[in-house]
């Protein structure tokens, strides 16, 4: 399968993911702690006792207990409530705690089994679970909005916030549901997640290669995550303002968001270290790994009033019964904590970051100078003889051998022939007269015996190589106060995206400029992300010296004590992804074929620049639908370089690198082995045409029930086999002939442009050539379009 490499490297992270991280939420998550966010209610499941009951505080007052006097498993807080599940899983208890003066908790059984239930979450009104077999999710009380049957499925990392409950799906992606969840769903698209964690109005939570990321409500910076290395935390607490994280090094706390002012992020506890940490509403607390004992800490960033509750040892973990189902053995004294009826699972250990190369060894002592003139002079001549009879060896083979050699793309469509007569004659020798399909497997869409793709990469993709790349005058330096005006304080409806690097917000400059203002997330100055390369910097250091008409231009920077921001112009037209996938009617920009095919050729002259006239030239490695952006004129634009790498001077030309980037749009053979070139973008591009003739997501469902499907996947088959019209979008009008022919030619390239292979693929500016032709056959200037004009290149 195509994605093959992809799909088992995804699944490999999220399942080691899955084993370590730890996670608790704003208003509720599985965990043996929990806050009740409307009444500052804290309630945890006593460790060392029989029963494991529930017992509560609020602030310096004393603890009380909660009935009934049975074990309990887990425990997480709402708005004005919490919910306990029994041990088992068989009963769901909730207790009502909006009176915030009594300790007299009224309680109710909202659920008998069976089933047994695991993953307790409660947002703000609504109870939520997962059966003990993995295979459904439960809704109690909520506004309505919730399916009331459940939903069927395999899901972990299950989480709710107000209005809405958010779970992974086996396949990684995000699900959500309620009166917000389409909001929340929305903002993870295309992210390939391991965990996941609510908050009051947003999500934060770890990718499958381990990285912090955080969706949804900024008004207080509570989304701006610090940047830092894979597998940096281990939990994560999320309230109303405020969002918290547990350092899996130390176990020590960084915070950011909150009120009284500042930015980035801030340690509120110092150097205490925790298991773990839970929030709701204005109210952070975490258990300490000395003594299990509660701390609290509010929102004030300058003073957050740390509290230390008056609660008996809590529970570390949840007690497992079946000691067996730990894959990283067991917690310390888990049997004790437990009290003899069962274990608690321990965190298995984080990937270990590669051993550094070891030191290059010392040079031997110099010889003598006698003994080293005489051996420079025999090294001198004999190198030079060996190179002659190299050079003679190898032009012999050339002219021998390689002169005649015809290469060909790995990808041998059938081609449906337009009736070329002569080509088709000699196409179909032996074949019945009436035969309409030519069957060989190096036709072109105009039905020439022709290749398809004439190997021009030794002409094209050179050239110029040796000039400078463009500049343009010196970006601008902004001061933090006139990008905080120009956003209106970075309010959340100036928010228009997100980026590698940070939060994307609309804003007008004082003379009137429109523009689009990217705000890292991370708090203390920007680690290094990739090669010593920051994205703020790579973006930077990029898109300073660049200028073309199909990259997004930048308008200037901000660095101001711990804020980095990037000023670009304003693209009014969005991301192409919006136009493709909006559940809106279709966009009237993408409304014809015409518009589609211009739309990718920008994008691609883009990328054509970045490969072949920038010195040296530069990968962008993210190359997806939403970073080709529109503006005022439709003019498609390559934006968000915070992932891009020079490409290396090496003779193969290629990076041994970290995997980064998009699933659904990377490259197999980079993610897969770490192979990055300038034909991984080539690779992006091809899923992003394939998005273009599909109306697909790069990665899809068919129906709510469907299991998930790359677009390569979906339409290369029928595109191979000549039924290109069976996988086109239907919201645009069938072509015309002239059309179809470009559309056809449009599929073929892209179908080379995913090969899987990155020397199967053709290079850049081939595929401008292209579609070049597709744009000319639509515009129907230069009549019908020979094969012979029609050049990409094949193989390396």
């Amino acid at each position: 399968m195509r994605l093959a490499v992809t799909a088992a490297a995804v699944t490999i992270a999220a399942v080691m993911l899955a084993l370590f991280c730890t996670a608790a939420d704003g208003l509720g998550s599985a965990a043996t702690l929990a806050i009740s966010s409307g009444t500052g209610t804290v309630c945890g499941v006593l460790a060392d006792a029989a029963p494991r009951s529930i017992q509560c505080a609020r602030g310096t007052r004393p603890a009380f207990s909660i009935p009934p006097s049975v074990s309990f498993d887990s425990v997480s807080g709402g708005r004005d409530f919490l919910c306990g599940l029994k041990t088992g899983g068989d009963a769901l208890f909730c207790w009502d705690a909006s009176n915030a003066s009594s300790t007299d908790l009224p309680q109710k059984r909202v659920y008998k089994g069976p089933p047994a239930l695991t993953n307790l979450t409660v947002g703000e009104d609504q109870i939520a679970a997962v059966d003990r077999n993995g295979t459904a999710i439960q809704w109690w009380r909520g506004d309505g909005s919730f399916p009331p049957s459940g939903v069927n499925g395999s899901y972990q990392s299950l989480t709710s916030g107000r209005g809405f409950s958010c779970a992974i799906h086996a396949n990684n992606t995000v699900q959500c549901w309620g009166r917000r969840g389409t909001e929340i769903q929305r903002d993870f698209l295309n992210m390939s997640m391991a965990s996941i964690v609510a908050g009051d109005s947003h999500v934060c939570g770890l990718n499958t290669t381990g990285f912090l990321l955080c969706r949804g409500n900024n008004s207080f910076g509570q989304s701006d995550a610090p940047s830092g290395p894979a597998f940096e935390f281990s939990s994560l607490a999320l309230g109303e303002s405020q969002s918290c994280a547990v350092r899996q090094s130390n176990g020590t706390v960084v915070c950011w968001g909150g009120d009284g002012g500042g930015s980035g992020s801030y340690s509120p506890v110092n150097t205490t270290a925790f298991v773990f940490v839970v929030a709701g509403d204005n109210l952070t607390c975490g258990l300490t790994t000395s003594n299990f004992s509660v701390v609290c800490w509010g929102t004030n960033r300058s003073n957050p009033a740390v509290t230390t509750l008056q609660l008996p040892r809590i529970l570390p973990g949840i007690c497992t019964a079946d000691q067996g189902s730990c894959k990283c053995n067991t917690f310390p004294d888990s049997a004790s904590l437990c009290s003899g009826s069962g274990v608690i699972c321990n965190p298995c250990p984080v990937p270990s970051p590669p051993p550094p190369p070891p030191a290059p060894p010392s040079p031997p002592a110099p010889p003598s100078r006698k003994t080293s003139k005489g051996w420079l002079v025999f090294a001198i001549v004999g190198s030079v003889g060996t190179f002659a009879g190299v050079c003679t060896i190898v032009y012999w083979l050339w002219r021998r051998v390689c002169r005649n050699k015809k290469v060909y793309n790995s990808v041998q469509p059938t081609i449906s022939a337009a009736g070329n007569g002569g080509a088709n004659a000699a196409a179909t020798s032996g074949a019945g007269a009436g035969a309409s399909t030519l069957s060989g497997p190096f036709i072109s869409p105009s039905g020439s015996r022709s290749r398809i793709f004439r190997r021009q990469g030794s002409r094209v993709m050179r050239r110029q190589r040796s000039g400078p790349s463009s500049f343009k005058d010196r970006a601008e330096e902004f001061t933090f106060a006139e990008l905080d005006a120009a956003t209106k304080s970075f309010s959340w409806e100036t928010k228009i995206g997100a980026g590698s690097f940070g939060t994307v917000y609309k804003g007008k400059l004082s003379d009137g400029r429109e523009v689009a203002i990217k705000r890292s997330e991370s708090g203390p100055r920007t680690k290094k992300f990739q090669e010593k390369e920051s994205a703020f910097q790579s973006e930077l250091a990029f898109l300073s010296r660049l200028h073309h008409k199909h990259l997004v231009g930048l308008v200037g920077y901000c660095e101001e004590e711990e804020e980095r921001l990037l000023v670009y112009e304003y693209m009014k037209n969005g991301a192409l992804y919006d136009h493709l996938h909006s559940k809106e009617s279709t966009s009237t920009v993408l409304n014809s074929w015409k518009m589609r095919i211009k739309v990718l050729l920008d994008a691609a002259r883009g990328i054509e620049y970045l490969h072949n006239y920038a010195v040296p030239p530069i990968i962008h490695r993210d190359i997806k639908s939403s970073n080709i952006l529109l503006d005022g004129n439709c003019v498609a634009r390559v934006s968000d370089f915070g992932l891009s790498l020079m490409e290396p001077e090496s003779d193969d030309g290629h990076h041994s690198a970290r995997a980064a980037g998009t699933v659904g749009y990377m490259d197999p053979e980079y993610y897969g082995l770490h192979h990055l070139t300038v034909k991984s973008d080539v690779y992006g591009l091809g899923v992003v045409m394939l998005e273009v003739l599909t109306g697909k997501r790069a990665i899809f469902k068919d129906g709510e029930d469907g299991e998930p499907t790359s677009v390569v996947d979906y339409a290369v088959p029928s595109i191979v086999a000549g039924a290109v019209a069976r996988v086109l979008d239907s919201r645009v009008s069938p072509p015309g002939a002239q059309e179809a022919e470009a559309v056809e030619l449009v599929a073929y390239t892209a179908v080379h442009c995913v090969s899987l292979e990155g020397k199967e693929r053709p290079f850049m500016a081939d595929v401008v050539a292209n579609l070049e032709s597709a744009l000319a056959l639509c515009e129907d200037s230069h009549g019908s379009i020979s094969s012979a004009s029609i050049s990409l290149a094949s193989v390396d």
